[in-house]
């Protein structure tokens, strides 16, 4: 009786800590929409909505209209989805392989996407929807071949994955440096370069659209087989005799995982370290339980990423590749993990 009231306090306090999470992330956002090179005042920003959404013709405001719906509006949304959807793909990742340092390039995705962005700046000379298709199909290509060489006999099935994602990482790192030493150094050396590092610059909605729905798909996979990651933790044959097949969970969670890493990719470049980060705070704030986990990393992760592309276009004149601003935030986050885990078993 004592273990269920506190599972039920447990429980009322991770669904009261969501709406915290989501309310964090709509005020990131809305800050998001004032801050930039074309200063607006709340007044203005909120005239620009009426202004939008009633059909009442603006007096003078044609520029913050488009500055709002054209430029940031789409840049914010855009940000939030990819963020949440690496932070999900992390946590998931994590989960699935009970190793706190795993992020959602573990398998070769991110590789292989950049080095289909690559091949396809290569032939296009710019960066369209070939493109990104390249870069989507290449990064399901890459966990294709992993999930390939993991069917290896060994000892450990988990430690086949991440050693098979060593090997394509390795293999599509080198095909990408290939693609830029025969790259023209005046144009698509600098194109391939700059979208290696990570940015939201130029995104439209039509990238919206084009990410929305298969990332939508792999989130909302993950969340219904949330309940299937507490239960692989358990070990394989509890998980069989509870009814789930531990092959066909983790496939699934692969897979997933890889749909909303490429898709992430191929609009925003390679950004790392966010689906590193973020499961590891909201492991502080919700706890181990995936059921709490997941959605709140797909929220906070979705915050995170707003505030850093903010950061990113303002911190200085020209702006940063957010590549390197998560990077100068994970890095010093990955040394304290290790730090913590260090002669731990």
């Amino acid at each position: 009786m004592k273990t269920n009231h506190s599972k039920e306090l447990k429980t009322c306090s991770v669904a009261g800590k969501l709406p915290l999470l989501v309310l964090v992330l709509l005020f990131s956002a809305s800050v998001s929409l004032f801050l930039g090179r074309y200063n607006m005042s709340s007044g203005e920003l909120m005239q620009v909505f009426y202004s939008k959404f009633t059909g009442v013709p603006g007096s003078g405001l044609d520029m913050a209209e488009h500055v709002i719906f054209q430029v940031r509006l789409p840049r914010i949304l855009i940000a939030a989805l990819v963020g949440a959807g690496l932070s999900i793909a992390g946590a998931s990742l994590q989960g699935l392989f009970q190793n706190p340092l795993v992020s959602p390039d573990i398998l070769g995705v991110c590789s292989g996407a950049g080095f289909g962005a690559a091949l396809g700046i290569l032939l296009t000379s710019g960066i369209g929807y070939l493109t990104a298709g390249f870069s989507f199909a290449f990064g399901l290509v890459s966990v294709f071949l992993t999930l390939s060489m993991a069917r290896v006999k060994g000892e450990s099935q988990t430690l086949s994955y991440i050693l098979s994602g060593i090997i394509v990482t390795s293999v599509f790192l080198a095909l990408t440096s290939l693609i830029k030493y025969v790259a023209d150094v005046n144009d698509q050396l600098p194109a391939i370069t700059f979208w290696l590092m990570g940015s939201f610059a130029n995104t439209e909605f039509d990238d919206l659209w084009l990410i929305l729905p298969p990332i939508s798909l792999g989130v909302i996979g993950l969340l219904l087989l949330r309940w299937r990651l507490n239960i692989l933790s358990l070990g394989e044959e509890e998980a069989y005799s509870l009814g789930v097949n531990p092959q066909a969970t983790r496939i699934a969670i692969i897979l997933l995982s890889t749909i909303i890493t490429a898709s992430c990719v191929m609009v925003s470049g390679i950004i790392g370290w966010v689906g590193l980060v973020i499961p590891h705070i909201c492991r502080r704030i919700i706890g181990v339980n995936h059921n709490g986990l997941l959605p709140a990393s797909t929220i906070l992760g979705g915050a995170f990423m707003v505030i850093v592309d903010c950061l990113a276009r303002n911190l200085i004149a020209a702006e940063i590749p957010i590549g390197i601003l998560t990077a100068l935030t994970g890095a010093p986050f990955f040394a304290f993990i290790y730090s913590r885990l260090k002669g731990e078993s």
